[in-house]
């Protein structure tokens, strides 16, 4: 992978770069006939029903919008308090949107979607004003129809679906609020509205269409997944003794912006020294000492999709004895796993095939440290309890981080894509290791989306002799 010369940028361009949020349409992402393609797959599901999402009702201030995953996903529609009818009968969709302001369309946000907007430039039947969305309502109440909605919570930006889920359920049952989530007031209103219909859930049905990419989705994926190794890479030329994990966050976030990514799919996960021991620990505001090893974990929201990569690194650029000798079972192993994964094969299968390698890598491996040593055969360990029983090998991702998925022990299919990033801990020192990739399940095998990212010894090493973006900017601040 060619490198992103960065360490020339100015200060004054990399702060309003960090400023800018690119906001797509759904038409510059996909063409309408992606969108109207999974409607038409939800259209066949339903059958004689209808399929009601509402979209998000809009930031409460001066932030960029983001959609919530399941309306986007649907209609590409990027607009505040939009709606959509999808009508399994006749085959027709139709958006509902809210008329803009002309102050707002001439002098504040420049033009936006209005009622009327051309429906086949977005792929749809008709596009009408949300005030017709009530007379619609009460057609379909009167003819008794089936009505699918999402039940779930709205995902948005640097959110999976469980996590509106729980934060929501939290809200609910704290005797001090108890608001409930917009899908949920929507389905009682609903309830309220037409007594006599059936709510079903649209999830279901929707979140099993996500599960398998689209050519186009997978593109959009691999381009997330290269934009997180840039700037993973970028964090690991810029680390050294004396440097905050947050300074570190910068230097990806920088890349993000620089390639056009939204923000971040989750919060950064940057931990040095006794930090590494914690699988999600994102304070990141420890200071790097000589020594540590950097546990980095953060990847991009790029036009809806998303990706999740993780690197270790030594902070001054030379891993001890012991670092190495750590982190080389641990790569060892986790590629005896990786090089396992094929198509059609169940999470059980796949972890089977995996522990004959692992059984005869320890035999071989020359270990001087028992402690290492007992980490190693606990991660081995850990994975034979899984063989006959393990749900997946990590977690799914697309639209959402933790994206939509079986979890089921389901065999994997060509077309998805999902993370692996098994931990080992070393107890006695309060650390650990956690690498992660980007797996593409192909017809014959998978694909390493992130394999570029440098994961030898060698080549980390390598890599660390390079400048990093920060050395440009010191000398400018003196």
């Amino acid at each position: 992978m060619k490198r992103t010369l960065l360490a020339a940028v100015p200060v004054f361009l990399l702060v309003t770069t960090a400023l800018a949020q690119p906001v797509f349409r759904g038409s510059e992402i996909f063409p309408p006939e992606e969108y109207a393609a999974r409607r038409a797959k939800v259209m066949a599901q339903i059958g004689d029903a209808v399929a009601i999402v509402l979209g998000t009702a809009g930031p409460p201030g001066e932030m960029p919008f983001r959609q919530n995953s399941q309306f986007f996903y649907l209609t590409g529609v990027a607009e505040p308090r939009a709606s959509v009818i999808i009508d399994g009968r006749t085959k027709k969709t139709t958006l509902y949107l809210t008329q803009h302001s002309e102050r707002q369309e001439q002098s504040m946000f420049g033009p936006g979607l209005n009622p009327g907007a051309n429906p086949a430039s977005l792929g749809m039947d008709a596009v009408v004003a949300s005030e017709q969305f009530t007379p619609a309502l009460t057609a379909i109440r009167d003819e008794h129809r089936v009505i699918y909605t999402p039940f779930a919570a709205e995902v948005l930006g640097s959110q999976s679906q469980g996590d509106p889920t729980r934060y929501w359920k939290t809200n609910h049952d704290d005797p001090w609020d108890g608001r409930d989530s917009r899908e949920a007031m929507f389905i009682a209103k609903l309830k309220a509205f037409a007594p006599q219909a059936e709510i079903k859930d649209l999830d279901p049905i929707e979140n099993q269409l996500r599960l398998i990419k689209s050519p186009r989705e997978i593109a959009l994926i691999r381009e997330a997944t290269n934009i997180a190794g840039l700037g993973i890479m970028e964090a690991m030329r810029d680390a050294k003794p004396g440097r905050k994990e947050y300074e570190l966050q910068a230097d990806s976030e920088f890349v993000f912006k620089k390639h056009g990514a939204y923000g971040a799919a989750y919060f950064a996960l940057v931990a040095t020294g006794k930090n590494t021991y914690y699988t999600h620990y994102n304070r990141n505001t420890a200071t790097l000492a000589d020594g540590d090893l950097v546990q980095f974990d953060y990847a991009p929201d790029y036009k809806y999709y998303q990706s999740d990569v993780t690197r270790v690194f030594p902070a001054n650029g030379k891993f001890t004895a012991r670092q190495r000798e750590e982190y080389e079972i641990y790569l060892k192993l986790y590629q005896a796993l990786m090089t396992s994964i094929k198509p059609h094969q169940a999470a059980p299968e796949i972890i089977k095939s995996a522990l004959p390698k692992m059984d005869a890598i320890m035999a071989s491996y020359k270990f001087t440290d028992p402690k290492i040593k007992a980490a190693a055969e606990k991660f081995v360990a850990d994975y034979r309890k899984e063989a006959d029983h393990a749900k997946s090998l990590g977690h799914w991702v697309g639209m959402e981080v933790h994206d939509v998925g079986p979890y089921d022990g389901s065999p994997l299919q060509p077309g998805e894509v999902f993370t692996i990033e098994p931990q080992m801990r070393f107890e006695e020192d309060h650390t650990g290791i956690r690498l992660e990739d980007m797996i593409l399940i192909t017809e014959n095998g998978y694909e390493c989306l992130s394999g570029f990212v440098p994961i030898e010894i060698g080549d980390i090493e390598k890599l660390k002799k390079e400048k990093g973006i920060s050395s440009g900017m010191l000398k400018r601040r003196k």
